[in-house]
């Protein structure tokens, strides 16, 4: 198995690259894949912490949130397209 500090480690830095995304980047779709980013660290999370006490829950919630960042995905993309489709 593998110890909870390196799962940890991983979602940290990957929390950290999609933060930096967001902050740095100015691209709308960048913004977007970096959030998805944050998104997947928290599952990471989730996940390993479920696994480590045995439940369930966690792997539940990361299934939902999966849910929920699929959807916010596809709605923000729809908008940049109309907002592209508006410039033109």
């Amino acid at each position: 198995m593998i110890p909870m500090e390196y799962v940890l480690i991983l979602s940290s830095i990957l929390f950290a690259i999609g933060a930096a995304g967001v902050i740095l980047k100015k691209n709308a779709i960048i913004v977007l894949m970096s959030i998805e980013l944050m998104l997947n660290s928290a599952n990471i999370n989730l996940v390993a912490f479920s696994s480590y006490f045995g439940d369930g829950r966690g792997q539940a919630f990361a299934l939902f949130s999966m849910g929920i960042a699929a959807a916010e995905v596809a709605v923000g993309l729809a908008i940049l397209l109309n907002l592209n489709k508006l410039r033109k």
